[in-house]
């Protein structure tokens, strides 16, 4: 993705960051009293930020206020070292979900969660732009993965039906030798872990065996017509 300078270089380094990346919410360990500045991990740091700013860091990612790292600074001196804070917002801005959240608002929000700045649209389809290559990559990646799956199903479907031997049956496939039990063995894995196909019953499934269908109106059973014993009056 190309992207201007211009777009981004106001933003607290809004990187594009794998989102396996990013810190988690509500996963991170409480930082040991007395810890030394320069000590502080990014779990640590995460922490902190929660626990000191917790309308801006404590629930869903919120699009940061432009410059934030000076108004942390000012308001904790000396807790976060630069370096740690700086390596914190890369995977923080970088993360699939503040990406999302970046396209849906229409302001920046301070340490208090504040509105605190116009967020523009330049930094709106910038956002957009990498969720977009991100899901292509996931669809990409799914996709190889069920094309993957279809050729092993039918490789040991062929294997289950061939009268080759394994050597010849390789050959044919244009698989090698060493690799054909290792390639069965996770088609099989695979077939067992799918999910069970639900059974429809045929629409006469249920009705007792036997039984007649009622005739048409004014017919008894066997399509004879009641009253007249199904005979014709003689003819005169």
């Amino acid at each position: 993705m190309t992207t201007s300078s211009s777009a981004m270089s106001d933003t607290p380094n809004e990187s594009t960051v794998p989102e396996s990346d990013a810190v988690a919410d509500g996963t991170v360990a409480a930082a040991a009293p007395g810890k030394k500045a320069h000590e502080m991990s990014l779990v640590e740091c995460a922490d902190q930020l929660k626990a000191r700013f917790p309308a801006l860091f404590g629930g869903a990612p919120k699009p940061l206020k432009l410059r934030i790292q000076v108004d942390i600074q000012e308001r904790a001196p000396g807790v976060f070292p630069k370096s740690t804070l700086s390596a914190f917002f890369r995977r923080y801005t970088g993360s699939t979900g503040y990406l999302v959240a970046v396209t849906r608002a229409k302001s920046r929000f301070d340490l208090d969660g504040q509105p605190a700045g116009e967020l523009t649209d330049e930094h709106r389809d910038v956002a957009q732009q990498e969720l977009t290559r991100r899901r292509a990559i996931t669809e990409n990646r799914r996709a190889e993965e069920e094309k993957g799956r279809r050729e092993r199903s039918a490789l040991l479907r062929d294997f289950e039906r061939t009268t080759l031997t394994p050597a010849n049956f390789c050959a044919l496939k244009g698989i090698p030798a060493d690799q054909l039990e290792a390639v069965l063995a996770q088609a099989r894995q695979e077939a067992a872990e799918q999910p069970a196909q639900p059974r429809h019953p045929h629409p006469r499934e249920g009705q007792p065996r036997g039984e007649r269908r009622e005739g048409r109106p004014g017919q008894g059973r066997g399509g004879r017509r009641e009253g007249g014993g199904g005979k014709r009056p003689p003819r005169a």
